[in-house]
């Protein structure tokens, strides 16, 4: 290979790797950016369940949020939204979580996980397993049975 194949080679190599770097990091920046406007949802969702909490000591019904939920900016991002307030009692603890949403990244640098409404109105990113452990804990059996009707 003589020097002219030699520095061709070489830009070409640095070009395709800083492609692949590129195309990778715009990837993940969709990713984190679909995180971030479905987190901003629920966030949105929580102040208006806390507002209807608030006025009439009680959580809105389901469809209420379903009304709601489609007037949420970043809605799209939610994705399938689980409310649970058909399952919650009065003296619930304020940590019990009212609604969530799964949300999968095809990332290296993004978990997969759930966003999750608290009772007291706290939004949290939770992985996968420990979302599932506190569902676990929560969920009655009917519940778990209604969920399984769900398509």
């Amino acid at each position: 290979m003589n020097r002219l194949q030699k520095q061709v080679m070489k830009k070409f190599i640095i070009v395709t790797t800083a492609t692949i770097i590129a195309v990778v990091a715009l990837i993940n920046f969709r990713h984190w950016i679909n995180r971030s406007e479905a987190f901003r949802a629920m966030e949105h969702l929580g102040k208006v369940v806390q507002n209807y909490r608030d006025k009439t000591g009680s959580l809105p019904p389901q469809e209420y949020v379903d009304n709601i939920k489609e007037n949420l900016q970043g809605q799209a991002r939610l994705g399938k939204l689980y409310y649970r307030a058909q399952w919650i009692n009065y003296d619930d603890p304020p940590e019990t979580i009212i609604a969530y949403t799964q949300k999968k990244f095809h990332s290296i640098f993004l978990d997969d996980g759930f966003i999750v409404l608290r009772l007291n109105g706290n939004v949290q990113w939770l992985k996968e397993k420990i979302c599932k452990k506190i569902l676990e804990k929560q969920q009655t059996p009917e519940e778990i049975q209604f969920l399984k009707t769900i398509p």
